[in-house]
């Protein structure tokens, strides 16, 4: 009799496998990636890169994150005591606060493009031993910029008790422009990333554009000097050009009390959706073949 069953058992316990493994999904997920799922892995990788850049930056300082807020307001002397008794732009309302937010507005613009430029080249031993989202590393770099760009906003404060501006209303509209900053700056990143990636030449060229790109925006002149400007055509750009618009409207929500007129808050918002649509795609359809140049 035990003979009999001893078969029996043996013949069942193949099916009594394969119909346990049929019942596992064909997608098994690990324990790991069952407490990070794919977009809160995604953020967890991103807050874990911000936090490694951001110890990093202040590692060894004795003032560390203080620099953050000393730095925008050294700039603002330097270039206030330059630009007012040298090029006699005292006249400016307010100046040294017309200096120091558009300074800031520019710094976290050029600071999250020249590291988002260079973040899937400087990722590439990463890349090649780790399967993970290429687009987070430039996404990273523009989130760290703008973690140094929140604590530099303590100095505009500082400048404004010292100018004697009060916070207005208008005030809450800066983070609006911020937001739309930050879209387009994510946008120039992806863009410049993959492109850094096969053409290095990129690199060394896009601190010469920024440099000529700082100088065409008022950001230490008054913006009446564009109505100077012989040729509309070149007028006509100056008023098109991205960080002019952002700068006003940070500028007008901040120092003038003021809401933004329409055709800049037009202009914010296509430039933002313009850079985000154009790297993404540009990103996306170079991506598979980062492996094969960094």
């Amino acid at each position: 009799m035990a003979s009999d069953i001893e078969p029996a058992e043996r013949d069942a316990a193949p099916a009594a496998r394969a119909a346990s493994a049929s019942a596992v999904p064909a997608h098994s997920t690990s324990a790991r990636d069952a407490w990070y799922p794919a977009g809160k892995r995604d953020l967890f990788i991103l807050r874990e890169l911000v936090s490694k850049d951001f110890k990093l930056k202040y590692r060894r300082s004795v003032l560390g994150v203080i620099w953050s807020v000393l730095n925008p307001l050294l700039m603002m002397l330097v270039m206030s005591l330059v630009f007012s008794f040298f090029l006699r732009y005292d006249n400016i309302e307010h100046y040294p606060l017309y200096l120091i937010v558009a300074n800031i507005t520019w710094q976290v613009f050029a600071d999250s493009t020249n590291a988002g430029m260079m973040s899937i080249i400087d990722a590439a031993p990463l890349l090649k031993k780790v399967r993970v989202k290429k687009f987070v590393f430039p996404v990273e770099k523009v989130l760290f910029s703008l973690v140094n760009f929140l604590f530099s906003l303590i100095a505009v404060f500082v400048v404004m008790l010292w100018e004697g501006v009060a916070p207005t209303p208008t005030m809450l509209l800066a983070p609006v422009c911020i937001v739309l900053l930050m879209l387009f700056c994510v946008g120039l990143s992806l863009l410049l990333s993959a492109l850094g990636v096969f053409f290095r030449d990129l690199v060394h060229l896009w601190g010469v554009l920024l440099m000529a790109w700082m100088y065409a925006t008022p950001i230490f002149w008054p913006v009446s000097m564009i109505e100077q400007v012989p040729y509309h055509a070149v007028r006509a750009l100056m008023y098109t050009n991205p960080m002019y618009n952002y700068i006003t409207f940070m500028r007008d929500a901040v120092i003038y009390a003021t809401l933004p007129p329409i055709k800049v808050i037009v202009s914010c918002v296509a430039w933002a959706l313009v850079s985000l649509a154009l790297g993404y795609v540009v990103f996306r359809t170079r991506e598979r073949r980062f492996i094969l140049f960094i």
